[in-house]
């Protein structure tokens, strides 16, 4: 950075009270002029700046001062821009890494919430299944109750049928034993 003499040509200004405060648009600021006072070698060649810093400062120094102190400084923004970016690039990997994280962490949740759901659908499934299988025996136990209670009516039925028919034998034959019947013959049969 100091080693090897600047190219650049550097410009200045003095302001209204006679203070170099500009070079090449950038402001100078006191303890940089403060410094430049200084550090200035005295015997120089050039008398113009001597009644203004109360020392000789050459053109030639002068110039290379202005040059350091600007490279100085553009080496301190540089750095600070560089640990900046240093920063902001750690920052986003550490965003990226807690939205990893997070992604995960609500994967996991998602997973987990699914997994009890399917297990309370499971249970489900089995309280109704307990529930059909109850149902069923219940059925069946009134199936059975009723077959009984239909076969014990057809058998009542069957009997008060076989009676019913009796009576109604004994009945009818009382009827024809009562009244005699008569036998009759058609009239002019022979001539149909």
């Amino acid at each position: 950075m100091g080693g090897t003499a600047s190219t650049r040509r550097v410009t200045f200004e003095a302001d209204e009270n006679e203070n170099i405060t500009v070079v090449k648009g950038i402001r100078l600021s006191e303890n940089v002029i403060d410094r430049m006072k200084e550090s200035s070698p005295s015997g120089s060649k050039s008398q113009r700046y001597s009644s203004v810093y109360g020392a000789s400062v050459s053109d030639e120094d002068l110039k290379r001062r202005v040059a350091e102190e600007l490279a100085l400084e553009q080496a301190k923004k540089e750095s600070e821009h560089q640990r900046r970016l240093k920063q902001a690039r750690d920052l986003e990997r550490e965003r990226a890494a807690a939205n990893e994280q997070l992604t995960r962490a609500v994967l996991r949740e998602r997973i987990s919430s699914e997994e009890e759901r399917m297990k309370a659908k499971h249970l489900d499934i089995e309280d109704k299944a307990r529930q059909l299988e109850e149902k069923d025996r219940v059925m069946r136990k009134q199936d059975a109750f009723y077959k009984e209670q239909l076969a014990r009516l057809e058998e009542r039925s069957s009997e008060f049928y076989k009676v019913t028919t009796e009576e109604y034998q004994k009945a009818a034959e009382e009827v024809e034993a009562k009244f005699k019947r008569y036998e009759y013959h058609p009239v002019c049969a022979d001539l149909q």
